[in-house]
């Protein structure tokens, strides 16, 4: 592998890779930052990435990328988001970046570097060149996937009850949905499958849960015209979506 040579002066390379990675914990969508030691921009939080080296394509950067922060299996979800282009964007020189977004589910805890931390994308900290902006991109494209395919895959565990599933999707939509009217969509969408098992009783007691899965663990179009968007919001697509996953009845 190449040497990497960088300093506070000039870019390593005029091409970097980062990633986005998303997971919802918490019941709130987080990011994976990791604090920058060096200028520019020291002491604050950064998307992971870096340089796409002479003899690299960027699928194989942003592995590379990944792998010093976690482990790349863990991720259940990864494609390519947006390039960044402006020539202001890295006070070092003209950098191009090339973002992806990457989907952790919500019951694996990975193992990070003492650098790094998840943070909720709603209260970020002071973030280096435009990667707060870059997370933005992330969370709205994750928002409009959750509209149309079976993206809630790469975001959920193995199996889960219709309320586990709840909690994770208003998490990444940003509004609440009613269980019975989630249920009811995705599986109507051929999204979901009952494994025929029931959850554990809970401390309460009570009568268990059905436990469902995703019928997919890969990417899927299921539903290219629905959109998910608050039931108030005023257009085709959106009035479609309230009568779906709106109030009941």
């Amino acid at each position: 592998m190449p040497s990497v040579w960088s300093s506070p002066d000039r870019p390593a390379y005029p091409h970097h890779a980062l990633a986005a990675v998303l997971q919802v914990r918490t019941a709130r969508v987080h990011v994976m930052l990791w604090r920058r030691a060096n200028e520019p921009f020291a002491g604050t939080w950064a998307l992971p990435g870096g340089p796409l080296l002479p003899d690299e394509r960027l699928g194989t950067s942003i592995a590379r990328q990944l792998a010093s922060k976690v482990e790349v299996h863990q991720l259940a979800h990864l494609e390519q988001l947006e390039t960044r282009s402006d020539p202001d964007r890295d006070p070092r020189g003209r950098t191009v970046a090339t973002a992806y977004l990457g989907l952790v589910p919500s019951h694996l805890d990975p193992l990070l570097p003492e650098d790094t931390a998840w943070h909720p994308v709603d209260a970020l900290p002071a973030t280096a060149f435009d990667h707060g902006s870059i997370v933005g991109s992330a969370l709205a494209r994750l928002r409009a996937k959750l509209s149309y395919t079976n993206v809630g895959f790469a975001l959920a565990p193995p199996a889960f009850t219709i309320a586990d599933l709840r909690e994770i999707y208003v998490a990444a939509i940003g509004y609440d949905v009613t269980p019975t009217n989630l249920q009811r969509v995705l599986l109507r969408r051929g999204v979901l499958e009952a494994t025929g098992e029931l959850s554990a009783p809970g401390r309460s007691g009570g009568r268990p849960a059905m436990l469902y899965r995703f019928a997919s663990a890969s990417l899927e179009v299921t539903d290219p015209f629905a959109v998910f968007r608050p039931p108030t919001a005023r257009t085709p697509q959106a009035s479609r979506a309230g009568r779906e996953i709106g109030q009941e009845g």
